[in-house]
Parts: C-alpha cells; sequence; structure tokens
C-alpha cells in the first residue's frame, strides 16, 4: 500500500475519541477534585453553622457551582477528543455566567442604597476569590492529567475548560464554608474565581497537554 492510500484510509477513518473513554478517565478525576476542594475547605477554614448551610443563598451558591461544573465538563470533555462541535457548550458556559451576573445586578437594584456595597463586597471580597482558586487547584491537577491521557489538540483551550471545570469544583467547596449572604457577591466573586483558576489552566495546558 503506497503512503498517499495509507494516510487517506485513515483520514476517513478517524473520528472523535469514544465518549466512554472520556468519561471513565475524565470523571473520576472530577469527584475525586470535588472531594478534596470539599474535604479542604471543611478541614482548614470550618463548616458553615447547621442553620445557614439550608439558608437559600446557599443553595443558590451550590446550584450555580453545580450548573457551571456540568457545562464546563461537557465542554472539557469535548476539548479532550481530536473532533468535536464546541459552539454549544461554549454557549452554555457564557449563558450560566452571564445568568449569574444577570441576578446579581438585579439583586444589588433591589438592595436598599446605603446596603449595597456591603451586598457587593460583603466581609470577604478580598479572600474569597484568591481561596476559592486554591480549592481549586487539586481538582485542576487531576483533571489536566486525566484530559493529558486523552487526545487533545486544543492544549491551551483544553487547559482553559479544565481550570472552568476546576474552579467550578472549588466553588462547591468554598460554598459550604462561605458565610455571606448576598446572591450580587457570589455572581462577582466567585465568578473571578473561578476565571482566575480558568487562566491557570490556560497557561498550564500548552505545557503539559502536548502531545
Amino acid at each position: 500500500m503506497q503512503t498517499e492510500q495509507l494516510i487517506d484510509m485513515l483520514a476517513r477513518q478517524s473520528g472523535p475519541a469514544p465518549r466512554a473513554v472520556v468519561a471513565r478517565r475524565l470523571w473520576p478525576a472530577v469527584l475525586i477534585g470535588l472531594l478534596c476542594s470539599s474535604a479542604l475547605a471543611l478541614g482548614l477554614l470550618g463548616p458553615l453553622p447547621a442553620a445557614d448551610l439550608v439558608a437559600p443563598v446557599t443553595g443558590f451558591k451550590l446550584g450555580y457551582a453545580l450548573l457551571l461544573a456540568v457545562v464546563a465538563g461537557v465542554l472539557t470533555a469535548r476539548l479532550a477528543r481530536p473532533i468535536a462541535r464546541l459552539t454549544l457548550p461554549r454557549w452554555l458556559v457564557v449563558g450560566v455566567v452571564g445568568l449569574v451576573l444577570w441576578v446579581g445586578v438585579v439583586t444589588l437594584s433591589l438592595t436598599p442604597a446605603d446596603a449595597r456595597l456591603d451586598a457587593l463586597f460583603g466581609e470577604t471580597w478580598l479572600k474569597c476569590p484568591w481561596t476559592l482558586m486554591a480549592l481549586s487547584l487539586p481538582a485542576l491537577a487531576g483533571i489536566l492529567f486525566a484530559v493529558r491521557g486523552l487526545a487533545p489538540t486544543q492544549p491551551q483551550q483544553a487547559g482553559w475548560a479544565s481550570g472552568l471545570l476546576a474552579g467550578s469544583l472549588g466553588a462547591m467547596g468554598y460554598a459550604l464554608h462561605c458565610p455571606e449572604s448576598s446572591a450580587t457577591f457570589v455572581a462577582v466573586w466567585y465568578t473571578l474565581g473561578v476565571i482566575l483558576t480558568a487562566f491557570i489552566g490556560r497557561w498550564l495546558g500548552p505545557r503539559v497537554l502536548r502531545w
């Protein structure tokens, strides 16, 4: 068989990596990352009081982080395969973040003027995004390791998506400790912490995900 024929045959028979392979490698890393983030938050920072754990704002924090983790997980799984459609999961990520930011803006507009600064900054705005990012790093390491064993052809974008996913897991862990009670605070500072983690993933992607 001539070289040109072999290349043509391989090209015609090529396709995306099987979804089951991606899931078997990626989702254990996600679960372990979530457990690590939660354990670090509870062990090092301490849990919320029981009454605050069932408060609506805690549900908002966890719901935002979970929804973002789902769409970021889909994007990461797509980018871990050499041929995949990315438009929908990218827009889903933008949609989730945009929706939460919109909720934050509406909530702030309904807050009395003299309480708006407290709603926006709370008491922990300086440490929130950095702590969230730190809690996300074990998850990021595990997710990058999992993606590295697959077939990412866009390492920078795969690293960015991995960081979004890891940041979402870190946000879930941090929500178990975070004492803030404003949806506006969550929309701004949680999102910033996730984005910081995504930038770390973006920086690491070309360095650790190249074949």
